[in-house]
């Protein structure tokens, strides 16, 4: 055999390599690139604040929901083929979302976005587990971690710079990148066996699902307390909205990067220890929150705790892919998120009778997700 086909066959691997850590990006970039252009979305489509914000939930609900079963529907259908045919959908719901002129059409546009999202994220991750040799596989979800909150803390930004000419710019690119994804495939299969069909209750074991307890009250009590940090420094210290964005997105980037360090971590001390080590140390950063007299300390302890999600969503990654399937990682990863939906519901009420409780609250939570965290 030449070396020429060897070589073509490696770069073509690698491209794939490439595109599956790009997809990690474009899942959490395309549900937060609205957050910053909602006036001019109202404006244009005719849809109140409230309205144009369901724009976030249009994308998060359907992509939660649809997780804790598309990973093993993946599975049975190919995970290659089902990641291509929902890139293609992300496309076509993308360029839908930004030709849209009624406000109707746009949040369903966008609740399509999110449910076709729903069937790359588990089988992304199950695939870069196939091509990840064990030891290293820690790295690998680091450097994936890291593009996803890179995703996150980059979506607004871009968002409102598209907004400031044509908010429907975002949209026609987050379709031109889903559409190079939907070429460049998948670097590796994750392994089936031809003759043991995926099943739904395979993936709703009680490890899976106590795993997916821990990532839900994890996430839920950091991923999604953003909005009570924003209440938070609004009302104490008075800071006006772009500060407080600035402070939010501290947490995105301290997430970015730490997360390849947070991977070695994972794989020189094992994922239970870090998962542990992670939402120990966010319990004290969030309960700090509602303590601190310092504007400059919250923004500060909020960056640490960006770091500390990244011990805990990483840990949680290896420990699943480490013991499961793409069914396993999709229900885990659909509770995450769930955890983060419920968050408002959870954390309101109590901020309403005092900071302290509220944050407090969220610091139990995080110690209750170290203390489900298994043995062995």
């Amino acid at each position: 055999m030449s070396a020429a086909p060897a070589a073509e066959r490696s770069g073509i691997a690698r491209l794939r390599l490439a595109a599956l850590y790009a997809g990690g990006f474009l899942g959490p970039f395309g549900g937060g690139v609205t957050a910053s252009m909602l006036p001019e979305l109202g404006a244009d489509l005719g849809l109140s604040p409230s309205a144009a914000s369901a724009s976030l939930t249009a994308y998060l609900l359907p992509f939660a929901l649809l997780m804790l079963v598309s990973g093993t529907l993946g599975q049975r259908w190919g995970a290659a083929r089902t990641v291509r045919v929902a890139y293609v959908a992300y496309v076509v719901f993308s360029l839908l979302g930004a030709v849209a002129g009624a406000g109707w059409l746009f949040l369903g546009a966008r609740a399509l976005q999110g449910a076709a999202n729903a069937f790359t994220t588990p089988l992304l991750l199950a695939s870069l587990a196939a091509a990840t040799p064990p030891e290293r596989l820690g790295r690998s979800l680091g450097v994936y971690g890291s593009l996803q909150a890179a995703g996150m803390t980059f979506a607004p930004l871009v968002g409102g710079l598209a907004a400031e000419v044509d908010w429907r710019l975002a949209f026609v690119g987050v379709a031109v990148v889903a559409a190079l994804l939907a070429v460049a495939g998948l670097p590796a299969d994750p392994p089936a066996d031809p003759g043991d069909r995926p099943r739904l209750r395979d993936a709703w074991r009680p490890s899976v699902l106590r795993l997916g307890l821990v990532a839900g009250l994890a996430w839920g009590a950091l991923g999604g307390l953003s909005f009570l940090v924003a209440l938070r420094v609004e009302d104490a210290f008075a800071l006006g909205a772009g500060l407080r964005g600035a402070l939010l997105t501290a947490f995105g980037v301290a997430g970015l990067l730490t997360a390849r360090l947070v991977g070695a971590g994972v794989d020189r001390l094992g994922p239970r220890v870090v998962v542990r080590l992670g939402a120990l140390a966010a319990a004290v950063l969030v309960t700090a929150i509602g303590l601190l007299p310092s504007v400059f300390a919250v923004a500060a302890v909020w960056a640490l705790a960006g770091a500390a999600a990244q011990l805990v969503l990483v840990g949680v990654n290896a420990l699943v892919l480490r013991g499961g399937t793409a069914g396993g990682v999709s229900v885990v990863q659909a509770l995450r998120f769930l955890g983060a939906a419920a968050a408002p519901a959870v954390f309101l009420a109590p901020y309403h009778l005092s900071p302290v409780a509220a944050f407090g609250l969220a610091g139990v939570l995080l110690a209750g997700a170290a203390a489900l965290v298994p043995r062995r």
